[in-house]
């Protein structure tokens, strides 16, 4: 390795490095950030160095450099809240955001789905006596699909829904990497579902009860479904084709961005929860309830169409923030 021309390319890292170590705890939030990258750039330019170069001078000032910087790293961590705040405006709606197609495709195709089942249940009454006995459908429409919101306290029955719908949502994710076959499995489930249900009460003459019950809950929470399924999907596709990426790679990055995408919807499975259990059964203006639907998953869209290409245009993917810094080694 030519030592000079390797001094030359990096010396102003090792620079800002030791300038970043000298001003102790006077650092800025996007200083201490710096500080942590240029420490970690600077860990491998001295693996590099000691592998390549006999140059002692060279390896007992990268060596105290890196000393320095690990025990400046210690004692001047980001605070939580910084990370948080950045998973939530940058991180989470990135990775949303760079699935859109995926998310709009399963929206699609799944609601056209359960359109055609609901139609064929509703014009079929060999199809409705083939899933129950009429006594039974009348219980359903009647007073099974609307006690299921109420018969359980608020509280209990938000937190059973929303452990329910993340697990599900969980699934989708995780078992993408089985070429998404399972996450197709969770997505056809989820709307098969829904397309018997609106067949039925429509067929019963319910129809608008059952958009008054599934509407206000049913809105972000098939969202959610919808774009963790989109995330387990696009995983199973990068199995098959991860383009110029090696395949290793592009999964490590494609899995990265999907552990985004399920901290992120976390929170908002967390919110379909709780308008499903206080909001859903117990709010009695049918607008209302709907209303109050609408407005969570305007704002969920809004959140990350405008969070999301944003920070998309500069770069971000869902993936770590830190990435590896890659050196030139001869050979």
């Amino acid at each position: 390795m030519d030592v000079d021309a390797y001094v030359a390319a990096h010396n102003a890292d090792w620079l800002r490095l030791e300038r970043l170590i000298n001003r102790g705890r006077r650092l800025s939030g996007t200083e201490i950030d710096e500080l942590v990258e240029l420490y970690q750039r600077t860990a491998t330019h001295l693996s590099v160095v000691r592998s390549s170069s006999p140059d002692p001078q060279l390896v007992g000032r990268l060596s105290s450099l890196v000393a320095r910087g690990r025990a400046a790293v210690a004692g001047a961590q980001a605070p939580l809240w910084r990370d948080v705040s950045r998973f939530a405006t940058v991180s989470f709606p990135a990775a949303a955001y760079r699935m859109r197609w995926w998310w709009l495709g399963n929206a699609v195709l799944g609601n056209l789905l359960a359109l055609a089942l609901a139609i064929w249940i509703v014009h079929s009454p060999e199809v409705q006596s083939s899933i129950a006995t009429p006594a039974e459908i009348r219980e359903i429409v009647d007073h099974d699909f609307a006690n299921y919101y109420t018969e359980h306290s608020a509280a209990s029955f938000a937190f059973k829904v929303w452990i329910n719908n993340a697990w599900v949502s969980a699934v989708a994710l995780i078992f993408g990497i089985m070429l998404g076959i399972p996450t197709l499995f969770v997505l056809l489930m989820n709307q098969v579902n829904l397309g018997v249900m609106a067949g039925l009460m429509f067929a019963s003459g319910k129809g608008s009860i059952f958009f008054g019950l599934i509407l206000p809950h049913g809105l972000l929470e098939l969202t959610a479904v919808y774009l963790a399924c989109a995330g387990g999907l696009k995983m199973g596709w990068t199995v098959v084709d991860p383009g110029r990426r090696t395949r290793g790679q592009a999964l490590a990055e494609e899995g990265r961005a999907a552990v985004s995408v399920a901290m992120g919807l976390v929170v908002v499975l967390l919110v379909s929860g709780l308008i499903e259990g206080f909001v859903t059964g117990w709010v009695h203006v049918t607008w209302l309830r709907i209303g109050i639907g609408v407005v969570a998953e305007a704002a969920f869209l809004s959140y990350v169409i405008i969070l999301g290409r944003r920070a998309t245009r500069q770069g971000e993917t869902g993936d770590a923030d830190l990435t590896p810094d890659l050196v030139p080694v001869s050979g």
